[in-house]
């Protein structure tokens, strides 16, 4: 295997981690920004209000990205086992 390949699979398995990671941040982190701006509204500091969203919004947000995330990952593993396999072969 040729160092390009090898380039060229830690590339792909990078994009991979991004675009599988990326909707669940971005939706943890738009559910942190709405709280904070809440609790500086109200003036609430409980720490709990801070997690607890963002958890609940996490886990809704696996539930509804979930397959669109495992076909992501399994395209990235079919390509990787193809290269290893034509390596080999």
């Amino acid at each position: 295997m040729s160092q390009e390949q090898v380039i060229y699979i830690a590339e792909q398995g990078i994009w991979a981690v991004l675009l599988v990671s990326g909707p669940l941040l971005l939706l943890a982190l738009v559910v942190g920004l709405v709280v904070s701006i809440f609790q500086a509204t109200t003036q609430i500091q409980e720490q709990t209000l801070a997690f607890i969203p963002k958890i609940v919004a996490v886990l809704l947000g696996i539930v509804f990205f979930g397959p669109w995330m495992l076909g992501q990952m399994l395209t990235y593993a079919q390509g990787v086992w193809s290269n290893l396999l034509t390596f080999v072969g």
